[in-house]
């Protein structure tokens, strides 16, 4: 049975948007290459998979790794390409301020050798794995998640998430837990605006291609997490749970804590809290340079690091470009 959307003493509870969405690469050093040098994003945290610390994981966001701009993967090296279906997130939307910023994206990302197809104010490509991408010129109060870049423009610059659209079959089987024990509000026949005092996003569902089945791979989203304020993430695993759902119980992840579970039409859902974020254990100003273990990975480091790909930091040129 689904349950009622929950209220605190200040009222009813509300996600901040999306806070991250996690994919998955084969190919660490080309996905380095394409999110930090093509896109802009700044590299603010490089560690590894909790769930498993052979493999790296790798945020890309905004100068300060805000959560609303954090696009993250695991890579498997070697990993053979996925296909987005039923029950999975298959675009991945930023936000950009103009149709002036989705000129810049177009002829920048053509040079790249980036085919793009635009049309209604959106920019869509794909990413070198075949992962979904979309630019959309958005008018919002929303605080734009900029991260600098010596090529890109600030103007132009991606200003953190609009939303993401995922593949359902039956997208009214999502809708109680959506709208009654999410907050999500209606947007549209299967799209939903997910919006809390400072930020919003959009959730919105397709129907699944061809047979409807996907295969998880390279190009593909592991989940989607929404952003919680820390004093009300216990409550959302009681509406999760009053919900009828299995979900995992709170996960501390150093950064921030993480509820998982997986929503009717099959989506992996996050929630997971705005803080405390990634400048507790790196200097700001030299996020994602360094291997950062969390303090009870920290002994496994002389084990760990002989299996990751070498990387370059991304920004080390800038100083002489």
């Amino acid at each position: 049975m689904m349950g009622r959307h929950f209220a605190t003493k200040g009222g009813p509870m509300r996600l901040e948007g999306i806070h991250h969405v996690t994919c998955i690469t084969g190919d660490a050093p080309g996905n380095v290459d394409f999110y930090t040098g093509v896109l802009g994003l700044r590299l603010v945290k490089k560690t590894v998979n909790q769930d498993d610390p052979t493999v790296y994981h790798l945020f890309y966001a905004d100068e300060a790794g805000s959560p609303g701009a954090d696009i993250t993967f695991f890579e498997y090296p070697g990993a053979r390409r996925g296909r987005a279906g039923a029950g999975m997130v298959h675009r991945v939307t930023f936000r950009v301020a103009s149709e002036a910023a989705l000129d810049f994206w177009e002829q920048r990302l053509e040079g790249a050798g980036t085919p793009t197809r635009r049309a209604d104010g959106r920019l869509r490509f794909d990413d070198p794995e075949g992962l979904g991408l979309e630019l959309a010129a958005v008018e919002t109060s929303d605080a734009p998640l900029v991260a600098g870049h010596p090529e890109i423009p600030a103007q132009h610059a991606l200003q953190g998430f609009d939303g993401v659209r995922a593949f359902a079959a039956s997208p009214d089987a999502s809708r109680r837990l959506l709208e009654q024990t999410l907050g999500f509000t209606p947007a549209g026949a299967a799209a939903w605006e997910v919006r809390g005092g400072a930020r919003g996003g959009v959730y919105a569902y397709d129907a699944p291609p061809g047979s409807g089945a996907g295969v998880p791979g390279a190009g593909t989203v592991h989940h989607v997490a929404f952003a919680s304020p820390t004093d009300e993430h216990g409550a959302w695993l009681d509406a999760v749970r009053a919900a009828g759902l299995g979900a995992s119980g709170v996960i501390d992840r150093f950064w921030f804590r993480s509820i998982y579970f997986r929503e009717p039409s099959g989506v992996l859902f996050e929630i997971a809290t705005l803080g405390p974020g990634f400048s507790v254990d790196e200097d700001p100003e030299h996020l994602g340079e360094a291997l950062i273990l969390p303090p009870a990975f920290e002994h496994l480091r002389p084990r760990i690091e002989p299996l990751l790909t070498p990387l370059p930091d991304p920004r080390a040129s800038w100083a002489t470009a």
